[in-house]
């Protein structure tokens, strides 16, 4: 693979980053490029900075120092800094983020949820009365097949079961769109079947869009991921894939030999 392809396949590259709350160092200096359509995971002990790192490309935590670039066309032609931007802008631009604990709107139905995900609607009312164009149902009824909900569209997003709410949740960023999505702990709560099914759908729409993920689930990670970075005490310890991740000293010393401690 040459030089320049894997340049231009970057679509995010964290640059410096460092954080510092209250004197505590959350973040040190890290480097981290994130491949075009890929799975790329950040996993470390409890305290490593993962979810810290999120924050920041969204936006909602500044760094101390450092950037972080985004480059939504494959030709690299454009380098968006997020860096410094407002949250809302960095979604608008194809940025989106799921957080473990799921937000649907537990009293409204699957399709109600899905349309007030388009883009364009501002608020629940306004995306309730809204004629959907064929388009839009088609995007829909497309999106929720992907994650097993295609015939779920009536039933209120409350009564789902646990795994089938955060698939809902991964829907709604799915219908927007996203060039790159961000999921923190998909797979917390669930069973072996429905965490396996997540890495399957993980797998499926890597092929629209990058997605970012912060995981405990050590063998959810080796069933999904195309890249791995650990993060130790707000550093990188180590990238690459899951199987060189896993068979180093250093990683097993302080993340996995921890009296079984397999918390990312």
């Amino acid at each position: 693979m040459n030089e320049n392809y894997k340049k231009n396949n970057v679509v995010l590259e964290i640059k410096g980053i460092g954080v510092t709350f209250d004197g505590f160092h959350a973040l040190t200096d890290v480097n981290i490029d994130v491949k075009r359509n890929t799975v790329h995971f950040f996993i470390g002990p409890n305290g490593a900075g993962k979810t810290t790192l999120l924050d920041i490309i969204c936006a909602k935590t500044k760094p101390t120092q450092g950037n972080v670039f985004y480059y939504p066309d494959k030709a690299r032609q454009q380098k968006i800094r997020l860096t410094g931007m407002k949250e809302y802008k960095i979604v608008t631009e194809g940025i989106g983020r799921k957080f473990q604990v799921p937000s649907v709107f537990v009293n409204l139905t699957v399709l109600d949820n899905m349309i007030l995900s388009l883009k364009g609607h501002k608020g629940v009312w306004d995306s309730i009365f809204f004629k959907l164009s064929e388009e839009q149902l088609q995007l829909i009824d497309d999106t929720l097949k992907r994650v097993g909900l295609e015939n779920r569209k009536e039933v209120k997003a409350g009564s789902l079961a646990h795994g089938e709410k955060q698939w809902l949740e991964i829907a709604m960023q799915l219908v927007q769109k996203p060039n790159i999505i961000m999921l923190d702990e998909p797979a917390a709560g669930m069973g072996k079947p429905e965490t396996f099914k997540t890495g399957e759908i993980l797998k499926e729409i890597k092929k629209d869009c990058t997605v970012i993920v912060v995981e405990h689930d050590m063998d959810f990670v080796k069933q999904v991921a195309d890249m791995v970075t650990v993060l130790h005490e707000g550093k990188v310890l180590m990238e690459g894939n899951i199987h060189d991740v896993l068979a180093d000293e250093t990683v097993q010393a302080v993340y996995l030999g921890r009296g079984g401690e397999r918390n990312a």
